[in-house]
């Protein structure tokens, strides 16, 4: 019994067993025929008649599996017609449908613009196929295809486009040549883009027909490209007219822009040369002394045609020489300005300076706790010096250069309106102009922090730039993607245009221009060599106190550095006997002991701008963070898929 129960349980285990055997094959061969069926193209055949006019007329018989998964209502056919050619300029080409049919008939179809094309869609959005084999015949004529080249003319054609999703079992393609032409030479390439697989076969048919047939089977995003060339000759090549017009046409947004941009070239010479240039220099002699009435922050206020932070440290500093405040310089850095009650000798400025900048306080350090009190006193001495140097010493003309600011972002404005996609390039269009205008601002202040010797300031200043310029450089580059190499390009040279004439429109007066020459004349004595000062006639006397009166007024020319190595010898004898030697009065810390006069004067003016900088501006208003041949090459090209 127990015997006859175990064959049983073993005659049900090899059933069981040979039914999943069969389940497992059946399921293999399901899969099998599935993939047999899967999506993919059976057959693309494409035949190309290459005409005298050197146009192209193209039909491509493409044959697919359809199983309702991607080719539900049909295929499409994406055609590129913008290229870069020579120089980064772009390249259109014309594409025209001529017919399209389905299993040998007439078949809708609507076109749909892209980026750098069209893509046709064959089919109708509310018929749907049934799954099967179909065979579509897409015919099409092209042109500005051929290269011309100095002893041969030459087809490059990417013939099936690299950017189907479906694989190619075949691929075959003939290329006709005009009547007359022979074949000198050919080539093709296959696999994904930029690859120089060989997998094919050719065949010339004729002395003006030759064939290529792939060798395998090709994968997604794999395609045919060839290259076949004959004698020059056959085909009519553009005239130089037709190709400078071509140019023109491909490259309209370019044009418009270097257009524009020349002409706001000549409305800036034309105002600059009526309200803008300088008046010519008189005779600069060296003067021992600065133009009378006129503080450290005047004189550079004019020299520079605006104001800054070292004009105020100047200012600030003379005040101290003069004996109204004291400065202490703390082992932090830190700066503490102390009053003295002394104001005899001040100039209105400096006095407004003054009662702005303590008012009844005793003392006010420079830090940022008192930013308002610090911000009002820059203001204070800015607007000041504005009442007393504006038109009537030297005039900004900024309505001139806002104008001319104005219309340079015309032309490009009009420019974009010629490129496809708008949306992004307008978008990138706006954030790049007011990047660049940040840009510009936080460049211009680095290079006069470089220019005023503000060491450490211009240091941190440029590495603090570098990730904006970074921003700066991946916005041109995304801006060039959606219109042409050379837009972002004008739109550099029109923000540098308009950079230069920022300046260039500044201009003296005629009284400004004489006023300049006595600054000049004062700057020449200040920067005297000790070889030169024999021609000097009757210079006063070196001491300590005459480098002391000068000193702020050599920081606001940018020459205290000059200055202070004439004074070496002098206050090196002068700090004989004296308890750690010469030191001014005016100052309490240990930079001029350790630097000496040459450094602590070329130390305290950068310095002193750069706590004045910190210190006047409100805490959190500042950001810390940034910002030869291969396969898909030639014409033709781009890919398709199913909808």
């Amino acid at each position: 019994m127990r015997m006859k129960l175990t064959a049983r349980i073993f005659e049900e285990m090899r059933h069981g067993m040979c039914l999943l055997v069969i389940g497992m094959v059946l399921l293999l061969l399901a899969s099998a025929q599935a993939m047999a069926q899967g999506e993919r193209i059976l057959s693309f055949d494409s035949r190309i008649e290459v005409r005298e006019d050197a146009s192209l007329v193209v039909t491509e018989t493409i044959t697919v599996q359809a199983a309702g998964r991607e080719i539900k209502r049909g295929i499409y056919r994406d055609f590129p017609q913008l290229y870069r050619g020579r120089w980064g300029l772009n390249q259109r080409t014309g594409f025209d449908v001529l017919d399209v049919r389905r299993d040998g008939k007439p078949e809708k179809f609507h076109l749909e613009s892209r980026d750098n094309g069209q893509r046709v869609y064959i089919g109708q959005s509310n018929v749907f196929l049934e799954p099967g084999e179909y065979t579509y015949e897409l015919t099409y004529q092209t042109d500005r295809q051929l290269g011309f080249f100095r002893d041969h003319d030459e087809l490059y054609w990417n013939v099936t486009g690299n950017g189907w999703s479906f694989s190619m079992d075949q691929v075959t393609a003939a290329v006709t040549l005009p009547p007359g032409a022979e074949v000198i030479s050919s080539e093709a390439y296959t696999g994904a883009q930029g690859s120089r697989g060989r997998d094919y076969a050719s065949e010339l048919l004729g002395s003006n027909e030759i064939t290529f047939e792939t060798t395998r089977r090709l994968g997604p995003k794999e395609g045919l490209t060839i290259v076949v060339a004959w004698p020059k000759g056959f085909v009519e090549a553009a005239s130089p007219r037709d190709q400078w017009m071509n140019l023109l046409y491909d490259n309209e947004g370019v044009a418009i822009a270097l257009g524009g941009l020349l002409l706001v070239l000549i409305y800036y010479f034309m105002v600059w040369m009526a309200v803008g240039k300088d008046p010519a220099p008189g005779t600069i002699i060296p003067l021992y002394g600065p133009p009378r009435g006129f503080s450290p922050a005047a004189c550079r206020n004019l020299v520079e045609m605006g104001f800054d932070h070292k004009a105020f440290a100047a200012n600030l500093i003379d005040l101290a020489v003069k004996g109204a405040i004291t400065i202490e310089q703390a082992a932090d850095k830190t700066y503490t300005v102390h009053r003295k009650n002394s104001t005899t000798g001040l100039l209105p400025d400096e006095n407004a300076l003054y009662d702005k900048l303590l008012g009844a306080r005793q003392s006010l350090p420079l830090e940022q706790t008192y930013y308002k009190t610090l911000q009002s006193a820059v203001n204070s001495l800015k607007a000041s010096l504005a009442l007393k140097l504006e038109k009537t010493y030297f005039r900004t003309n900024f309505w001139y250069w806002f104008w001319g600011l104005m219309y340079s972002l015309v032309p490009f404005a009009i420019s974009l309106l010629t490129y496809r996609d708008q949306s992004n390039t307008w978008g990138m269009m706006i954030w790049l102009a007011i990047w660049t205008l940040g840009v510009t601002v936080l460049l211009s202040m680095v290079f006069s922090l470089w220019r005023g010797r503000q060491w450490g300031q211009a240091v941190f200043m440029t590495v603090f730039s570098l990730p904006f310029v970074g921003g700066e450089i991946f916005g041109l580059w995304a801006l060039s993607q959606s219109t042409s190499v050379w837009v972002p390009v004008l739109f550099l040279v029109g923000a540098l245009m308009n950079g230069v004439f920022y300046h260039l429109m500044k201009a003296p007066t005629a009284a400004g221009r004489k006023l300049l020459d006595q600054i000049d004349g004062f700057r020449r004595y200040l920067t005297v060599a000790e070889k030169d000062r024999l021609n000097l006639e009757n210079p006063p006397q070196r001491t300590p106190e005459l480098f002391e009166m000068f000193l702020p007024y050599a920081l606001a020319l940018n020459v205290e550095q000059e200055w202070a190595e004439q004074f070496e010898d002098v206050l090196a004898k002068a700090g004989t006997g004296q308890e750690g030697g010469y030191s001014p009065s005016w100052y309490h810390g240990t930079a001029w002991s350790t630097l000496g006069a040459t450094g602590f004067a070329a130390s305290l003016g950068s310095s002193m701008s750069s706590a004045i900088s910190s210190s006047s501006t409100a805490p959190g208003s500042s950001s810390g963070g940034g910002g030869g041949g291969s396969s898909g090459g030639g014409g033709g090209g781009g890919g398709g898929g199913g909808w």
